[in-house]
C-alpha cells in the first residue's frame, strides 16, 4: 500500500469555490456489527479496534488543527457509528472541540442503525450537541429488509424512529432503497408513506448497486441478481420524485429531498458545490478546493502510520484547471442549482446543442445558469458529456 508522507507536502490552505461556505468535517467511523452484503464502504466486524481507531483520530486531528480554522459541518458516517459505546461517542466530540473551532449553529449528524437504538442512547446524543439523525432503514417492508441482510426489522426502525423523537431529536433524515429484487411500485410506495409518517425533515432514496467487489457484486455477476433495465429504473425514480414532491418535499439533488430549504443537508451539499472539507479515520477523504487526498483503507495501517508520527495518507490529487470544471459540470448537474452556463460551455454558447437539450426536456435555462429536469436527473452520468468541452 501507497502512503505519502503529507509532513514534506505543501498542503495549500481551504478554498471554496462558493463565496462564504465554511468547509465541512468528517469522521469515519470504520466499524459495524456485520457487513451487509451491498455495501461497498470501508468498515470492519472488528469492535475491539474502537479504542486505537479513537486515539489514531485524535492525533490526526492535531495535524490539522492549524489547516482548517472554523467548521460548520460535522458529520460522522461508516460504517456504523452507532455502534460505538456511548463513551467513546463523547471522547470523539469532546477531542473534535479541542482540536477545531466549531460556528455556533453548526449542523452535527450522526448515521445510526434502527438496532442501536436505545432510549439512553438518544439522551446522550442530545447532550452531547447532536442535532441531526441520518437513520439507515431502507425499508419497512420485512421481506425486502431480510433479502438485504439487515439486521433490523420494519418493527425496530418504527420503534427507533419514536424513541429519537420522545428524546427531542426531530431533525431527521430516512435512507431508504429501492429497485430491491422482488419489491414492486406498490410495496415502495408504502415504504415511501411510512417514512413520511414519522415527519422526516429530510430523506435519500437510491437505487439497490450491487458494486462489484461487495457478495451481491457477485451474484449479479453470475446471473443471481436480476439487474433492472433502464424504463424500471427510471418508471422508479420518476414515481419517487413525483411522490415526494406531491408531498411537500424539494428534490435538491439526485438521491435526496429535503422538506425545507433549511433542512438540506449543510454537509452533503459542501461535496457537490467544491466547498472544502477534512476527513478524519480510515478511508476519508478531504479537499482543500484544489487538491484531493485520501487515507489509508484499513484500521491498523491507518493506526500505524500516526503512531509513528506520520499522516495516514494513501494517495492524492491536484485538479487541473479544466478537471476542477468538469467536476463543477458533473456535480452540479446533480442539483437543482445547476452549473453556470459558461461551465457548461466552456466559455462558447452553443445555441443549437442548448435548445435541443431543452427540447428534449434535458434541461432548463433560467438567467446565466443551465438547471437539469428531473428527466435530465435520469442521465445524470451522460448528462455533462452533452455539452462540449
Amino acid at each position: 500500500m501507497k502512503m505519502i508522507d503529507y509532513n514534506h507536502l505543501p498542503v495549500p490552505g481551504p478554498r471554496s469555490s462558493v463565496i462564504g461556505e465554511f468547509p465541512g468535517l468528517y469522521i469515519h467511523v470504520p466499524f459495524c456489527r456485520g457487513k451487509c452484503p451491498y455495501c461497498d464502504f470501508y468498515s470492519v466486524p472488528a469492535l475491539s479496534l474502537i479504542d486505537g481507531w479513537l486515539a489514531g483520530v485524535e492525533q490526526e486531528a492535531a495535524q490539522y488543527r492549524k489547516q482548517f480554522a472554523l467548521f460548520d459541518s460535522l458529520y460522522v458516517g461508516g460504517g456504523t457509528p452507532s455502534a460505538l459505546p456511548v463513551e467513546a461517542f463523547h471522547r470523539l466530540l469532546e477531542t473534535l472541540r479541542s482540536r477545531f473551532e466549531f460556528a455556533a449553529d453548526t449542523e452535527v449528524t450522526i448515521e445510526l442503525n434502527p438496532e442501536d437504538a436505545k432510549a439512553a442512547f438518544f439522551k446522550a446524543l442530545r447532550s452531547s450537541g447532536v442535532n441531526r439523525l441520518s437513520f439507515g432503514v431502507q425499508s419497512f417492508i420485512d421481506g425486502e429488509l431480510a433479502f438485504l441482510k439487515r439486521r433490523h426489522t420494519a418493527r425496530d426502525a418504527r420503534v427507533a424512529l419514536e424513541k429519537a423523537r420522545s428524546a427531542g431529536l426531530d431533525n431527521i433524515s430516512i435512507d431508504l432503497m429501492y429497485l430491491i429484487p422482488g419489491q414492486s411500485e406498490e410495496s415502495w410506495v408504502r415504504t415511501l408513506e411510512e417514512a413520511l409518517s414519522f415527519e422526516p425533515a429530510h430523506l435519500s432514496c437510491y437505487q439497490l448497486t450491487c458494486e462489484a467487489r461487495t457478495p451481491f457484486g457477485r451474484m449479479k455477476a453470475d446471473g443471481r441478481i436480476a439487474v433492472p433495465d433502464e424504463e424500471t429504473e427510471r418508471r422508479f425514480f420518476l414515481l419517487t420524485s413525483r411522490f415526494l414532491r406531491d408531498h411537500g418535499f424539494i428534490h435538491y439533488e439526485i438521491s435526496n429531498f429535503a422538506r425545507d430549504e433549511k433542512s438540506i443537508s449543510r454537509h452533503n451539499r459542501k461535496y457537490w458545490r467544491h466547498v472544502p472539507y477534512l476527513g478524519l479515520g480510515p478511508a476519508a477523504h478531504s479537499f482543500d478546493g484544489t487538491m484531493r487526498w485520501w487515507n489509508a483503507r484499513s484500521v491498523k495501517t491507518y493506526c500505524r502510520a500516526l503512531a509513528a508520527g506520520q499522516r495516514p495518507v494513501e494517495d492524492s490529487e491536484t485538479l487541473t484547471v479544466e478537471q476542477f470544471r468538469l467536476e463543477r459540470l458533473y456535480l452540479g448537474l446533480r442539483t437543482r442549482e445547476g452549473v453556470p452556463l459558461t461551465d457548461a460551455c466552456d466559455g462558447a454558447i452553443p445555441v443549437a446543442q442548448v435548445a435541443s437539450l431543452e427540447k428534449e426536456g434535458l434541461i432548463r435555462i433560467q438567467g446565466d445558469r443551465v438547471l437539469p429536469t428531473t428527466e435530465g436527473y435520469c442521465v445524470a452520468d451522460r448528462l455533462s458529456l452533452m455539452f462540449p468541452g
